[in-house]
């Protein structure tokens, strides 16, 4: 039996199935740039353009995909997020890799080894970790693969970072000051607000007074606090909010003086019901997404994770460490109540709905096109395949979602949701997965044969749509 070899591992074609898909990944997505408009990279480390000595500094430290992927191989910890040293914690990665075989990690280690890096034709295992180790080092010893050179390198025109109310922003600010033709603008996180019955709630108004300078003791102080802090974050630059909410509820607001009396007992770090808790949350989302509508800027919601759910890992590690799952929660009709009682006001800013359990997908994106506005082409939107579903299939899914239930061409395409300078690959990685399935459909006969009305469609959704959705008034 005579077997066909003759397809490259990843090479220059991968994921891409009909020439149609060749000619529209290659011709008209590869060439576009990038807006990245929701990650958790350091400001600091592209403002400051940090040299990294070696992959783990750039690859490991942060990564929580990689750290469950290691613990899965049975990894001891301490090689992992504990304290060996950098060259063993990169082994240990290196020993987990040809696991991963058939999970996106290993394709996303791959395109990352050869772009930016320029490591090709060899795979990361143990017997090839010194070498590629070595490599590496001296490359990223280059300027073009210090921070600023890595984002230059995947044509990176837009990072939006995730930032606290009580930031400073003074990253942010030095990068403006250089001139460089890089945005870096900061997005508005203020969950630690929102989430009244968590933990050090009274601390964190602490912090709030001393960054907006408003002593806070009713609930109007509290949203004289955030408005300051949005008008700072304007001033910086920011067209963005973001929100976990991991199940939305809502409740008619309570009236002043009961939301002052929920305000005071938790400074006095007093429980709360769980009634007075989602009253507090609710009135606040709904004054802050008046807020954002007024600045004309886009509120995200990520909805759906079930967060640190070993309580021992939390313990040990920490937050946003690989302890996380999907949720199974049912949400549709309250996220419903949220967003009408801000449509009833004309008060409902343009917003991106991400869910991380993908039998939400129908819901979202049905719950999206039921919010129109005149003059705003996909006003909500069915966000982007966040988190366990930004591998292949959850990609497909998520697009096939976004065809049949909204307008394909003015979805706002992928974002990294990521704190590697390297995992911009995602963007690549999406791409040819969305020329694929456009070009599979042109070979069907369900789209048109026409490369250049659909590269136009491609073009929009790799970067021209966002732009528009974002910085256009």
């Amino acid at each position: 039996m005579i077997f066909n070899d003759k397809i490259d591992f990843m090479g220059p074609d991968f994921l891409l199935e009909t020439n149609a898909a060749r000619r529209l990944y290659h011709d008209h997505a590869a060439p576009m740039p990038i807006c990245d408009y929701h990650s958790h990279l350091s400001p600091v480390e592209i403002a400051d353009n940090r040299r990294f000595d070696n992959l783990t500094e750039l690859w490991l430290d942060g990564d929580h995909y990689k750290w469950r992927a290691m613990r899965f191989t049975g990894i001891d910890e301490r090689r992992i997020t504990g304290d060996a040293e950098p060259r063993e914690r990169f082994q240990a990665w290196a020993e987990s890799v040809p696991d991963c075989l058939g999970n996106p990690l290993y394709h996303w280690t791959h395109l990352e080894l050869r772009f930016p890096l320029g490591i090709e034709n060899t795979l990361l295992s143990p017997t090839t970790a010194e070498e590629i180790w070595t490599r590496s080092r001296q490359r990223l010893a280059t300027p073009k693969l210090h921070a600023q050179g890595i984002l230059d390198s995947f044509q990176v025109r837009t990072v939006c970072t995730t930032d606290d109310p009580c930031d400073d922003l003074d990253a942010h600010r030095r990068h403006a000051e250089n001139g460089s033709r890089l945005a870096l603008l900061p997005t508005f996180r203020p969950d630690a607000v929102l989430k009244i019955e968590q933990a050090g709630y009274a601390d964190y108004l602490t912090a709030l007074e001393a960054a907006s300078g408003v002593a806070i003791r009713r609930y109007d102080d509290l949203l004289a606090a955030l408005h300051q802090r949005l008008d700072y974050f304007a001033a910086n630059g920011c067209c963005l909010s973001d929100h976990s909410l991991e199940k939305p509820t809502f409740v008619a607001p309570p009236s002043s003086a009961a939301l002052d009396r929920i305000l005071d007992r938790r400074r006095r770090s007093e429980s709360l019901s769980k009634e007075e808790s989602t009253g507090f949350t609710t009135a606040l989302l709904l004054w802050l997404g008046r807020q954002y509508a007024e600045r004309g800027w886009v509120m995200q919601l990520h909805l759906g994770a079930a967060r640190s759910v070993s309580r021992r890992g939390l313990a040990e590690i920490g937050a946003n460490s690989g302890f996380d799952a999907i949720g199974d929660v049912v949400y549709g009709e309250s996220l419903a109540m949220i967003l009408d009682a801000l449509d009833q006001q004309r008060a409902l800013p343009r917003t991106v709905l991400y869910n991380l359990n993908p039998r939400d997908n129908e819901m979202l994106a049905s719950l999206a096109g039921s919010f129109p506005s005149d003059g705003i082409p996909g006003k909500v939107q069915f966000g982007a395949a966040w988190w366990f579903n930004d591998q292949r299939d959850g990609i497909e899914r998520q697009l096939t979602t976004q065809m049949q239930f909204g307008l394909l061409r003015h979805f706002v395409g992928m974002l990294t949701d990521s704190r590697s300078l390297l995992s911009f690959s995602r963007h690549d990685y999406f791409r040819r997965i969305f020329c694929n399935m456009l070009g599979q459909q042109m070979a069907r006969g369900e789209l048109p044969n026409d490369i250049d009305r659909i590269g136009q469609l491609v073009r929009a959704v790799c970067y021209d749509n966002v732009q528009r959705y974002l910085f256009e008034r």
